[in-house]
């Protein structure tokens, strides 16, 4: 039987990858493959690549024939980098005998020239969808900033952050700027 190989990838809290798997694993269990190998990566941006460690990885994998395709949700999962990130990934797959299938793309799925040239069109369209979440995102802050509003910020997972911090140097600095006003 195909041996397949996971790739799953969230980047905020809010995302969670149980999201992403029994979609997959039906796929996979669809088609008859096997899935022999799990990449579930959290907190890792694809745009920013943290997530490189995990990627090579999976391409060294590959590379010793442990799979023989790769099932992702979409291929944004995998890289926005851009264009050439992914068509590289995508190449660097097919050296390998290793087919990539989306689940949100079904029409990706496959290896050949064709494969190549829609997933640089996923890329781009990937690439586009982050940017205009960054200048949301940036425009948002501005507005709250220019309004005199709490910037907020993501709650930490531990609660507030108690831990005693060195203070020697700070106070006497802060009370000489003040004293000099």
């Amino acid at each position: 039987s195909t041996q397949a190989a996971i790739w799953t990838r969230v980047s905020t809290d809010r995302q969670h990858e149980d999201n992403q798997i029994p979609d997959l694993e039906r796929l996979c269990q669809h088609r008859g493959w096997e899935i022999t190998q799990r990449y579930e990566i959290a907190d890792a941006s694809a745009y920013k690549g943290e997530h490189r460690h995990a990627l090579q990885r999976m391409l060294d994998d590959a590379h010793r024939g442990e799979f023989s395709v790769l099932v992702v949700w979409a291929v944004d999962r995998l890289s926005r980098q851009g264009i050439e990130e992914l068509l590289r990934l995508i190449r660097q797959l097919r050296e390998r005998n290793v087919s990539l299938v989306s689940h949100q793309e079904p029409w990706l799925n496959g290896s050949d020239a064709t494969t190549e040239l829609l997933a640089a069109v996923a890329a781009w369209v990937a690439t586009q969808e982050s940017a205009r979440r960054s200048e949301r995102i940036r425009a948002g802050l501005a507005r709250r900033r220019a309004e005199g509003k709490p910037m907020g910020g993501a709650a930490s997972k531990r609660g507030k952050d108690k831990r005693p911090r060195r203070t020697e140097g700070y106070k006497q600095a802060w009370a000489r700027r003040n004293a000099a006003t």
